[in-house]
C-alpha cells in the first residue's frame, strides 16, 4: 500500500506538531490525535513537550537568524543539526505521552524570513529560507514528514505568514460571535474570526514584537543571567516611561495597514541597541525599560484591534508565552474595550497552541487541502503547502 494512501485509509491519525519559533528558546512538540479534514477537522491533545535549546545551540540560531552573512557550511550544518534536535523533540513528547507516532509533522526554524522585496544580484527578490532537515525526522521515527510550508505561499505573492489562522478558523469560529485571537510568541499576531463568517472574511496580521523584545532586553539588563522577564517580575518592579514609550510607538509597521508580517529581522538586535541608547540617554533603570517595552507590545495589540478590525470583537483570547505574563496580561486588558481571557480560560493549552497548528497543516497537507488563507497572507489563490519526505515508496 502506498504510504499516503495508508494515511487516507485511516479515520484518525496521530500527528506531532513542530514549532521553533522567533524566541529560539526551545523546540515545542505536540501530540495529537486529528480526525478529518478541512472544516469537518477534529483535534484531541495528548501530550506537549518543549525541550530547551543549549545555550550554544541558541547563541547560533539568533546568529543565523540576524539576516547577516552565514556561509554554506553553517546552513548546511545547521539545517541538520535542527533536523536531530527536532527528532529528539519528537521522542521527547511520544515518551511523554507513553506511545509512537504514527505520522510527523515538521516545521522548520525560520532562519531568515523577508517577505518583501529586496534587491539582490540586480534583481529585486523576496524570500524565506526554513531549516531543520526533514529526512533526519523521516529516518529516524520512519513514518512520513511534512516541511517547509511558508514557501508555497509566497510563491503564490503571498507573504508566507502567518500560517496558523487557517487552523485557528477551523478549531475556533463560532457562529454566534466574533471572536480575536492573540498569540504572543516572539511575534505577536491577531486573527478576527467574524460572527458566522467564511473563511475569505477571516483576517489576521502581525501586530508587531510580542516576547522577543522585552527578551533581549531582561537578558541586557541582567547581563546574561536571565532569558525572559519570568512572569513579568521585573517589568512589574518598573514603570512605563512615556518619553521611551513615544519612541516605541513611532514605528511605522503599527500603521501598516494589513496583510503584514514581522520578524526578528525588524526587532532583533539592531533595533534594541537604538531603544537601550534612547533609554540610557533618559536614565531609565532596568525594570523601568521593561515595563515600558511591556507596556508596548500591548498598545501594539490595542492599535490592531482599534485600527484594523472592520468588527469590534466580542473578546480577545491570549495564547502563547505571552499569557503566562502577568504584567503584560495587566498592561493588555487595561488597553483593550473588550473582555480579554486564555487559552486556558477556554480549557486549552497556550504553550502548545502553535506546535498544534502546524500538526493540523500536515494533516491538510497530505489530504490534498489548501491551508492558507490569501485574505491573510496576500497570496493570489489558495495553495497546499508543506513538502512531504516519504520513508520508502510503499510500506
Amino acid at each position: 500500500m502506498r504510504p499516503l494512501e495508508k494515511l487516507w485509509r485511516k479515520e484518525t491519525l496521530r500527528v506531532i506538531g513542530l514549532m521553533s519559533g522567533t524566541s529560539a528558546d526551545g523546540m515545542d512538540a505536540a501530540l495529537v490525535d486529528i480526525t478529518g479534514f478541512g472544516p469537518e477537522t477534529k483535534v484531541r491533545l495528548l501530550a506537549f513537550s518543549s525541550v530547551p535549546y543549549e545555550e550554544e545551540v541558541r547563541r547560533e540560531i539568533l546568529r543565523l537568524a540576524s539576516g547577516g552573512e552565514g556561509g554554506s557550511r553553517d546552513l548546511t550544518l545547521f539545517s541538520f543539526l535542527l533536523g536531530q534536535l527536532s527528532l529528539e523533540a519528537c521522542r521527547a513528547v511520544c515518551a511523554k505521552a507513553g506511545i509512537g507516532p504514527e505520522s510527523v509533522d515538521l516545521v522548520g526554524q525560520t532562519l531568515y524570513h523577508s517577505p518583501e522585496p529586496v534587491p539582490y544580484a540586480g534583481r529585486i527578490v523576496r524570500g524565506t529560507l526554513q531549516l531543520g532537515e526533514p529526512s533526519v525526522i523521516c529516518e529516524g521515527l520512519k513514518c512520513p514528514v511534512v516541511s517547509d510550508f511558508r514557501v508555497r505561499d509566497m510563491a503564490a505573492g503571498g507573504q508566507g505568514a502567518p500560517l496558523v489562522p487557517y487552523v485557528e478558523y477551523l478549531l475556533y469560529r463560532r457562529p454566534e460571535e466574533t471572536v480575536a485571537l492573540q498569540n504572543i510568541g516572539g511575534i505577536g499576531n491577531l486573527t478576527l474570526l467574524p460572527r458566522g463568517g467564511a473563511p475569505e472574511d477571516t483576517l489576521a496580521f502581525d501586530t508587531g514584537p510580542g516576547n522577543m523584545v522585552m527578551d533581549q532586553i531582561a537578558s541586557r539588563v541582567t547581563e546574561g543571567r536571565l532569558r525572559c522577564d519570568e512572569n513579568g517580575a521585573l517589568a512589574a518592579r518598573g514603570e512605563c516611561r512615556e518619553a521611551l514609550l513615544a519612541f516605541m510607538m513611532r514605528d511605522p509597521f503599527l500603521r501598516r495597514k494589513p496583510p503584514k508580517t514581522t520578524g526578528r529581522e525588524a526587532y532583533g538586535a539592531a533595533y534594541v541597541d537604538a531603544l537601550m541608547e534612547k533609554a540610557a540617554s533618559e536614565g531609565l533603570s532596568g525594570p523601568d525599560i521593561l515595563a515600558t517595552a511591556t507596556r508596548f507590545t500591548a498598545e501594539c495589540i490595542r492599535i490592531a484591534v482599534e485600527d484594523f478590525c472592520p468588527v469590534r470583537p466580542d473578546r480577545l483570547v491570549v495564547g502563547g508565552g505571552g499569557s503566562r505574563n502577568p504584567t503584560l496580561m495587566r498592561d493588555i486588558r487595561a488597553a483593550l474595550p473588550v473582555p480579554v481571557m486564555t487559552n486556558e480560560d477556554l480549557g486549552l493549552n497556550s504553550d502548545a497552541k502553535e506546535a498544534v497548528a502546524f500538526a493540523v497543516l500536515a494533516n491538510e497537507c497530505v489530504h490534498g487541502m489548501c491551508g492558507n488563507m490569501p485574505s491573510v497572507t496576500g497570496a493570489a489563490h489558495p495553495v497546499v503547502m508543506g513538502k512531504i519526505s516519504l520513508r520508502r515508496a510503499y510500506e
